[in-house]
C-alpha cells in the first residue's frame, strides 16, 4: 500500500488549501515546498478577497459571483486575518463615467449575495487626501486579507487533520507507475515516498517541475503574468482603501497595510526571467507612482519606497493579446492514463477562490479514493473561532487576561493568531515573562510558537511571512533573530534526537 493517497508539490495557498480539504475528507496527505510556505505568489498579492469589479467589465460574471460568494465564506472562517474594508472610487473625468461605475457596483452588489458585508453607495470625498476635483465618489465592500497567513494557517489545520507537511524539501524526481514513487531532497538528505496521485501546484514552477520532476508535459499552455506592489509611508489616516482608475483602463489600488504604511498596486506584465527572483522594474514603479498622484495631492515619488516586491501567476493561457485580458478563473487539468497513478496540474487561481478550488480539485481527483464529502464550507481555521465582528472583544479579553499586554500589541496578536494568542501568552505574569524583544513588539515566546507550530526555520520566514516586522527592523535586530532562531532550533533538534 502506498505510503500517502495524495501528494501535493507546493505550499502557496492552492497546495495548502487542498491538502486541508483533502486532510479533513480522511485522506493521507503529504505536502512538500523547496522552500517556506507562501513564499512564492502567495505572498506577494495585493491583500484582498474580492471579487475582482474590473472582471464586470470583461463578463467574467461566474468568476465574480463565485469570487464574491466566497469573501462572507472566508470572512467567517478566518475573521482574525480576513478584515472587512470598505474601498473609495473617485471619478476620473475622461473615463469610466459616474453612472457606468454606479451601475458596475450595483451589479457587484447583486452578485455578491451578502450577508454581513453592506451595499455600495455615494460618498463625499471633500475631506480626503485627494485632490479638489474629486468632490465626490461611490464606496463598497471587499475584504483585506494577511495573504502569507492564511496560507499557513490552512497548512496548520491540514496538519492538524493528519497531513505531514515538509518546508524546504524539494522533490527531486517522480516515477510513475501505479502508484507514483516520489524522491525528496532535505536539505541534503534524501528520502522518499509513495502515493496513489500527485498534483502539481506549483504555480509559476508548474511547467519546470512537469518538465524536469515529473518528466510529464504540461497537457495545457501556460502564461506567466507577473504583478508588481510598492510600499510607502501611510498617505490617509483611515482604514478604508482606495481604487482609482489607471490612465490605461487598468485600476490601481492604495490599501492601508501594516499600521504605518500605504500599500499600492498592481500592475500586469508578461514574465519572461528567474521566477525564483521576481522584482518591480523602474517602469512599473513609475507606473503605479504616476497613476496614484493622478488622485493624491500629496505625490508618491519613487524614492521614497520602503519596500516593493513581485509575484508570478502562472494563468491558463487562453490566447488574450494583453496580460491583463487574460483570465484569472483557475483551470485544473487531469492526466488520467490506465493502470498509472493520476497527476493533476493547477493553473491560476485567486487567493479569494483557493477554498473552492480545492472543492473542484478534490471533485476531479476524489473519485480514486473513499474521500468523505466536501467539509470546508462553514469550518474555521485555527484561531478563527470566533465572530467577524467579535474581533475587538477578543483584543478585549486578551488585555483582560494578560494585563501587562500594550493595546497595540494585543491588536497585533488577536489580528495574527485569533484565540491561539493564548498558546503564545500561556502562563505569562508580565512582558519580561515573554522573553527578549526583537524587533517592535515580537517577543522570544513568539518565536518560539512560530518555530514549533508553525514551520518558521529562518529570520525572514518570521520578519516577512508570518509578520510584517521586516518593514521596520533593522540589520542589528535581524541578527540577534537569527542568532536566536539558530539557537533555539539547534536546542529543539537536540531535544528531539534524545
Amino acid at each position: 500500500m502506498a505510503d500517502f493517497d495524495l501528494a501535493i508539490i507546493g505550499g502557496g495557498i492552492n497546495g495548502t488549501g487542498i491538502a486541508r480539504d483533502a486532510a479533513g475528507r480522511g485522506l493521507r496527505v503529504l505536502l512538500v515546498e523547496m522552500q517556506d510556505l507562501a513564499s512564492g505568489t502567495s505572498s506577494a498579492s495585493s491583500k484582498m478577497i474580492h471579487g475582482g469589479l474590473r472582471y464586470l467589465e470583461k463578463h467574467a460574471f461566474r468568476l465574480v459571483r463565485e469570487a464574491l460568494s466566497e469573501r462572507e465564506v472566508l470572512l467567517n472562517m478566518a475573521p482574525h486575518v480576513i478584515r472587512p474594508t470598505r474601498f473609495l472610487l473617485p471619478p476620473l473625468p475622461g473615463k469610466r463615467n459616474a453612472l457606468v461605475l454606479r451601475i458596475g457596483l450595483l451589479l457587484y452588489d447583486w452578485l455578491g449575495a451578502r450577508k454581513i458585508l453592506p451595499p455600495s453607495k455615494t460618498v463625499d470625498l471633500t475631506h480626503h487626501p485627494l485632490k479638489r476635483l474629486f468632490t465626490y465618489g461611490f464606496e463598497y465592500s471587499d475584504c483585506l486579507v494577511d495573504d502569507a497567513r492564511l496560507v499557513v494557517l490552512n497548512a496548520l489545520d491540514a496538519a492538524e487533520h493528519g497531513a505531514d507537511i515538509r518546508t524546504r524539501t524539494r522533490l527531486t524526481r517522480a516515477e510513475r507507475h501505479d502508484e507514483w514513487q516520489l524522491v525528496f531532497n532535505t536539505r541534503g538528505s534524501r528520502s522518499t515516498a509513495t502515493a496513489r496521485a500527485l498534483i502539481n501546484a506549483t504555480g509559476p514552477w508548474i511547467g519546470e517541475v512537469a518538465d524536469t520532476v515529473i518528466r510529464v508535459p504540461l497537457k495545457a499552455p501556460v502564461r506567466r503574468i507577473k504583478g508588481s506592489h510598492i510600499v510607502v509611508r501611510r498617505r490617509f489616516d483611515h482604514d478604508c482603501g482606495y481604487i482609482f482608475q489607471a490612465a490605461d483602463g487598468r485600476v490601481v489600488f492604495a490599501l492601508p497595510f501594516a499600521q504605518d504604511f500605504t500599500l499600492i498596486g498592481t500592475t500586469d506584465e508578461n514574465f519572461v526571467g528567474d521566477v525564483n527572483s521576481p522584482a518591480p522594474n523602474p517602469d512599473e514603479i513609475l507606473y503605479l507612482c504616476s497613476t496614484v498622484n493622478e488622485y493624491f495631492r500629496d505625490k508618491v515619488t519613487p524614492d521614497e519606497l520602503v519596500w516593493s516586491f513581485a509575484g508570478v501567476r502562472a494563468l491558463y493561457d487562453d490566447g488574450a493579446g494583453k496580460p491583463e485580458d487574460v483570465t484569472r478563473d483557475y483551470s485544473l487539468v487531469l492526466d488520467e492514463r490506465p493502470h498509472e497513478a493520476p497527476l493533476l496540474t493547477v493553473y491560476g487561481g485567486k487567493i479569494t477562490t483557493h477554498r473552492k478550488l480545492a472543492e473542484a480539485a478534490m471533485a476531479k481527483i476524489g473519485h480514486f479514493f473513499q474521500a468523505l464529502p466536501p467539509w470546508t464550507k462553514g469550518s474555521t481555521l485555527p484561531g478563527g473561532d470566533f465572530p467577524p465582528g467579535g474581533y475587538y472583544a477578543l483584543v478585549a479579553e486578551l488585555i483582560a487576561r494578560w494585563p501587562f499586554l500594550p493595546e497595540q500589541q494585543a491588536r497585533r496578536l488577536a489580528r495574527a493568531y485569533g484565540t491561539r494568542a493564548e498558546v503564545i501568552l500561556g502562563n505569562a505574569k508580565a512582558l519580561d515573562d515573554l522573553g527578549d524583544v526583537f524587533t517592535g513588539d515580537l517577543t522570544a515566546a513568539e518565536v518560539r510558537y512560530l518555530v514549533e507550530r508553525e514551520w518558521a526555520q529562518t529570520a525572514e520566514d518570521v520578519l516577512w511571512r508570518r509578520g510584517k516586522f521586516g518593514l521596520t527592523a533593522t540589520d542589528e535586530e535581524r541578527e540577534a533573530l537569527s542568532r536566536f532562531m539558530a539557537l533555539f532550533t539547534a536546542k529543539t533538534a537536540r531535544q528531539t534526537a534524545s
